[in-house]
């Protein structure tokens, strides 16, 4: 397996670091990247008012589905005490990886100074050193001098990745343009949405006075990037739902943005969070993770987002359902079920029916759901058959 190890402060990541990453990618056929945030860089101390470690590692593990390879983040640096060297970070990493080829992913500047580096001649045994180049002719010209050094003093192996979209910011730039409410179009959305619902950097957000755009991106920065799409697509069929159903169009995209605001935590969290806000559990809801979500999700929308009550319930309910639902809360539970990227079998038959009729879809939609669990020997919970019960009885019979 051939592996890129791409490390750097990323105070904070920016779209110039990812579109290097995806140009080493490509160029040298990478199977996988390594992103390696660093704690204390040997070369230079954090500036101040820099993101902390964990906040850092999160930006980073943010933007792993931006790039065309399947990307790992490592805190292998971060647990480290003291300085982060290269050579250590490579070691560690030669042996998780004792037969696969390793690409230490560099800029042109840290190549230009390697020879002062830490083990310089192990780093060079360890991996190819794979360095980003800006084409500047006089660094070119560098670049072939240092290259032939490296070559006769550590038989080094070295190759080249042009960046074809080199985009000019540096991350102390960055820093200074969020301090001034400027620097967006730098990042990805999601790390975008983390720096203000962190306040990094100098930003100040209201966050309790939101509009669906602003709150977009905020959003995303709670979700793992694999569940990314599926928040926008509910988010998506949310709005459509709304506006065929004479429903608040607003209140469904803030709902159907927030609903799984608290999907990633895993079950101790989930219940420390119930915990904290006080939300009564049943048997079931104790031992079961998925059941979680959607209350501690409602609680934080709630807390840090000042949703309406109408709101809270459509997230509280969104996984069980519950007898007779508001028309917001089935919309939020039937764009989630049935967004664009819900593949399963009979989804086309669902949203057709969702499409033409509501109740007589969100009672299909309670009736697949129970089948659902049953044949995986999953748990029901009792809102779900009450809102079966209850949405039977309002259209006066099943769905065949």
């Amino acid at each position: 397996m051939r592996i890129g190890i791409y490390g750097g402060t990323f105070n904070p990541i920016h779209r110039g670091h990812l579109t290097a990453a995806a140009a080493a990618a490509k160029q040298l056929c990478l199977d996988k990247l390594l992103l390696v945030p660093d704690a204390i860089p040997p070369h230079k101390p954090l500036p101040a008012g820099s993101a902390d470690a964990a906040d850092r590692l999160e930006m980073v593990q943010l933007c792993t589905g931006e790039l065309p390879v399947p990307a790992e983040v490592t805190d292998l640096e971060l647990r480290r005490q003291g300085a982060s060297y290269s050579y250590d970070t490579l070691a560690a990493l030669r042996e998780q990886y004792p037969a696969d080829e390793l690409f230490f992913l560099m800029g042109s500047d840290m190549f230009l100074s390697f020879e002062t580096w830490r083990r310089p001649e192990e780093i060079c045994r360890l991996a190819t050193l794979a360095v980003f180049s800006r084409r500047a002719a006089d660094e070119a010209a560098a670049f072939a001098r240092q290259k032939e050094k490296l070559e006769k003093a550590f038989s080094a192996r070295v190759t080249v990745v042009m960046n074809p979209e080199v985009i000019e910011v540096s991350s102390t730039q960055l820093r200074e343009e969020l301090a001034r409410g400027r620097g967006r179009a730098y990042l990805t959305e999601p790390v975008y949405g983390y720096i203000l619902r962190k306040g990094l950097y100098g930003t100040a957000t209201d966050l309790k006075h939101l509009t669906p755009e602003e709150l977009r991106p905020i959003a995303l920065s709670y979700l793992k990037p694999k569940r990314m799409p599926h928040v926008l697509g509910t988010e998506q069929e949310a709005a459509f739902l709304a506006e065929k159903y004479g429903a608040d169009v607003t209140a469904a995209r803030i709902a159907a943005l927030l609903h799984d605001c608290t999907k990633k935590m895993d079950l101790p969290q989930q219940l420390s969070l119930c915990r904290h806000y006080a939300i009564p559990l049943d048997e079931m809801e104790r031992n079961y993770l998925k059941l979680l979500h959607s209350k501690t999700g409602a609680a934080v929308a709630r807390d840090r987002f000042g949703v309406s009550d109408e709101i809270y319930n459509a997230i509280f309910y969104h996984t069980t359902g519950k007898a007779d639902m508001t028309l917001l809360e089935k919309i939020i539970y039937l764009a989630d079920y049935i967004e664009p990227s819900r593949s399963f079998p009979g989804v086309e038959e669902l949203r057709t029916a969702v499409h033409e009729d509501l109740n007589r879809g969100l009672c299909r939609a309670l009736a697949d759901s129970i089948v659902e669990l049953q044949g995986y020997g999953s748990p029901v919970h009792p809102n779900t058959q009450e809102a079966l019960s209850y949405i039977q009885r309002e259209i006066g019979g099943t769905i065949e």
